[in-house]
């Protein structure tokens, strides 16, 4: 069933297509959903290395646990963990931030 919306153009404009892309991944009503348009947009290990970089975002906002523990504990390299916290505590990007505060808003007794 095909949806009446404008047909794409063809383009190499890397801005305009992460434009297209973040409005498209605001479609998703539920997880159910994000997990259906994801396993299309992505492989399965590019959708595990996302969700290990999510999950090492929790783990260091949310605990005391070292690089080395979180290595020891996930698996994920030292290298993702030291960039996951960079984008977390010093880019301005805000994106890791955001998505956590706005969980723990609609969740205040999951801490």
């Amino acid at each position: 069933m095909k949806q009446n919306s404008p047909s794409p153009a063809p383009s190499r404009d890397g801005a305009a297509l992460v434009e297209d892309l973040c409005s498209a991944l605001l479609t998703p009503a539920s997880a159910e959903e994000m997990a259906r348009l994801l396993t299309d947009l992505c492989t399965p290990q590019e959708i595990r290395t996302l969700a290990e970089r999510w999950h090492v975002a929790r783990l260091l906002d949310g605990s005391d646990l070292s690089y080395r523990d979180i290595h020891d504990a996930t698996g994920v390299s030292t290298t993702t963990i030291v960039r996951v916290a960079r984008f977390l505590r010093q880019e301005p990007h805000r994106g890791y931030r955001a998505a956590i505060d706005a969980l723990s808003e609609s969740r205040p007794d999951a801490d």
